[in-house]
């Protein structure tokens, strides 16, 4: 008897260790704020992006530089780009390919609809 609850005990705390090591590993994840951007084209198409800056910066001046940058580096200088057209939406967990780009640019754009 005496094992069996040596076992028990044993597994719980392996299983508590390794709950442990996986959730503050992502904890150590840099978080991001995503915010939700629509951007009417010259041709009428509606670009649908997200702003990803770290979750520290909430300024919206900020966002709406990072997104008029991005347009930009795309050829659509000139596109609206306000807070009718750019709102926050949520705080994530960066993913990897998101977060080389906050570290050299600030900011990382994920590109969903008619961005080409």
């Amino acid at each position: 008897m005496k094992k069996i609850i040596i076992i028990c005990v044993s597994l719980f705390i392996v299983l508590f260790l390794i709950r442990h090591f996986l959730t503050s590993k992502d904890s150590t994840k840099m978080k991001v704020a995503v915010w939700d951007t629509y951007v009417t084209r010259k041709d009428g198409s509606i670009m649908h992006f997200d702003i990803m800056v770290p979750s520290e910066i909430k300024d919206s001046k900020i966002i709406y530089r990072y997104g008029m940058e991005y347009l930009k580096e795309k050829g659509l200088e000139g596109l609206e780009l306000t807070s009718k057209e750019c709102k926050f939406c949520h705080v994530e967990t960066v993913k990897p390919i998101g977060e080389q780009s906050i570290k050299e640019k600030g900011f990382y754009i994920y590109e969903m609809e008619n961005c080409n």
